[in-house]
């Protein structure tokens, strides 16, 4: 999956979508797509349009992250282990360079495979 077709994902046709999978590739170019806007929002320094900005994305970034767990055949309940401090949060990360379950699992067929394997 490309940025593009990651971030077209996402934010159109999976805006809020919490079923499914999602493979590595869609995750990780939408956490740097959020990441950009971040950064880019902070050089400007216009508080009101990054908070809308950060807003905007909470719901999209929280259901690519169910999806990811789905992909790795675990409940989407995982993300609110970043509640522990920094022990949370690494251990999602280390969920989510993992590769995905080969074949379906209990949330879905395995989503389409790319040509690098992500």
């Amino acid at each position: 999956m490309t940025f593009q077709d990651a971030v077209k994902t996402c934010l159109t046709q999976k805006y809020v979508d919490f079923s499914g999978r999602a493979r590595r590739s869609e995750y990780w170019w939408f956490v740097l797509f959020v990441f950009i806007g971040n950064i880019i929002f902070g050089i400007i320094g216009i508080d009101l349009l990054g908070a809308l900005w950060s807003l905007a994305l909470l719901l999209p970034g929280i259901a690519v992250g169910v999806r990811r767990l789905h992909d790795l055949d675990k409940s989407g309940w995982w993300l609110l282990i970043a509640l522990i401090p920094l022990i949370g949060l690494l251990v999602l990360i280390y969920f989510f360079v993992q590769p995905g379950t080969r074949g379906a699992n209990q949330y879905g067929p395995e989503p389409r495979v790319e040509p690098n394997g992500f």
